[in-house]
């Protein structure tokens, strides 16, 4: 029997495994009511995030996880996700750090605050109203996200100029130094 080691990606290999997660995580996942969202006319500029490889590897478990069911306070793939507990894990099962548990506490860690032009792979994207955050996501690129938005949905993707999350935006943290 002949055993293959399995390599890591290369850095360069983000854009093209991006790709390929999208496309499979927009596999059957949706809602059968969810109507496709609109092609963006914004332009994202491509920011290359501090650490590629850290970047790397949050982004794809994040998009691992596409379709696990949203449970409030659930933080394992096994029990579900809410918003937060979707991004604790990420962060550290992949690499070992801990972050603060709500979506409040997340947009309060210190950190340089990112406008949506400078936003990189794996800054962490908040939204609310009135001075009040109470959702997050995990950029992963091209204006588009990683979250778990609510109860009775999964984990999925979605864009940040799509009409609601646009209106909610709240602003962004860079968490990958």
């Amino acid at each position: 029997m002949h055993i293959t080691p399995v390599s890591r990606p290369s850095p360069w290999h983000l854009p093209v495994l991006l790709v390929l997660a999208a496309a499979l995580a927009a596999c059957g996942h949706a809602p059968a009511k969810r109507t496709p969202p609109a092609a963006s006319t914004h332009a994202w500029p491509q920011v290359a995030p501090a650490d590629p490889a850290a970047a790397s590897a949050v982004l794809m478990r994040a998009l691992g996880l596409v379709g696990t069911p949203y449970r409030y306070g659930g933080n394992t793939p096994e029990s579900g996700f809410d918003c937060s507990g979707l991004v604790n894990y990420v962060y550290r099962d992949m690499l070992a750090l801990n972050l603060p548990r709500t979506s409040r506490e997340l947009a309060a860690v210190q950190g340089p605050k990112i406008s949506p032009q400078r936003l990189a792979a794996g800054d962490l994207v908040f939204f609310g109203n009135k001075g009040n955050v109470w959702h997050v996501g995990i950029y992963v690129g091209e204006g588009r996200f990683v979250h778990a938005p609510s109860t009775g949905g999964t984990v999925r993707l979605d864009r940040l100029d799509g009409p609601y999350w646009q209106q909610h935006y709240t602003g962004a943290k860079r968490v990958l130094n």
